[in-house]
């Protein structure tokens, strides 16, 4: 049986970049690879990405949506790591644990939009709680969500590692704005009426996150039940109560799997979201998403 053939435009970056490292130890595909001198080449791309049965999209915005352009083999499933195609209906959300429905939507559908880093937490957390009518669709919903430095790319990175200042070495809030890009994913694949008041922050660590929303007038027993109770069957998914203590945003680094952590009272809940922003956040679960579109076990290469 010829193995699938899979190649990975965007190589260079961040996400691309560790998606190869580990698919380069898989023995059941072929990673296809491109010339270093002709990675930017338009007609070379166009080439391997037809000749792929599975495409990863590591690139920007625009130019993931100018990739998809190249792609005119049929069969060429993809899977795009970008913000361009999450809110596209001709696109499949890449989060299978959500519903055995979404599941079989990535099984069987060619293109797969993988979720953004924050949104993962904010949805894992927001969405079984809409859909059990805790949460009202209506409600405005407050997210603050903490981010290792390496969820900003290459040119972050350097600036922690390379050209330190000052500032750098305290938390700091950006996405002042309140137009984050995930935030259209968050209001759209929940259900909700309105985006969310969300606070991105990026933190002097390289990698992990803590996402967290409040939730006012529930016990937070009731908001326990209902969380572990849909994700009883996920293999990767944990979810706890915490009574006291610290929770630290880094503990899940170099895993693919994601704790929700329940604490607050009998009237005031916070829900906490932990993983890895490049592994859960990304690349984890992009090869989870390839391992569901090409047949594999889903959990095949992933770090649990």
């Amino acid at each position: 049986m010829n193995k699938p053939k899979v190649y990975i435009d965007g190589q260079a970056g961040t996400t691309g970049l560790e998606i190869y490292a580990r698919l380069s130890k898989r023995k059941d595909i072929e990673l296809i690879q491109i010339d270093e001198n002709l990675r930017k080449n338009p007609l070379e791309r166009k080439k391997l990405m037809n000749q792929a049965d599975l495409v990863f999209l590591c690139l920007p915005d625009q130019a993931s949506k100018e990739a998809m352009t190249l792609i005119t083999n049929p069969q060429t499933k993809v899977i795009d790591a970008s913000t361009a195609h999450r809110t596209n209906e001709n696109w499949v959300y890449g989060m299978s644990e959500l519903s055995l429905e979404h599941k079989q939507k990535i099984q069987s559908h060619h293109f797969v939009a993988n979720p953004g880093c924050h949104a993962t937490g904010f949805i894992m957390s927001v969405y079984p709680l809409i859909q059990s009518q805790i949460i009202s669709p209506s409600t405005i919903l407050s997210c603050f969500s903490l981010t290792g430095y390496s969820g900003g790319g290459k040119k972050m990175i350097q600036q922690y590692e390379q050209e330190k200042k000052h500032e750098l070495y305290a938390p700091r809030i950006y996405g002042l704005n309140q137009n984050h890009k995930h935030l259209a994913e968050m209001k759209k694949i929940c259900g909700l009426e309105h985006e969310p008041i969300f606070n991105p922050i990026v933190d002097d660590y390289y990698r992990g996150m803590a996402t967290t929303i409040t939730i006012d007038g529930h016990d937070k027993k009731e908001v326990y039940d209902i969380l572990s109770s849909w994700y009883k069957d996920s293999p990767l998914i944990s979810v706890y109560m915490q009574e006291e203590g610290m929770i630290s945003a880094n503990i899940k680094e170099q895993t693919d799997s994601l704790d929700i952590i329940v604490y607050g009272n009998n009237t005031r809940v916070c829900v906490t979201c932990l993983f890895d922003n490049l592994g859960k956040g990304a690349c984890g679960a992009a090869i989870q998403n390839m391992n569901l579109m090409l047949g594999f076990d889903e959990l095949e290469g992933l770090h649990i």
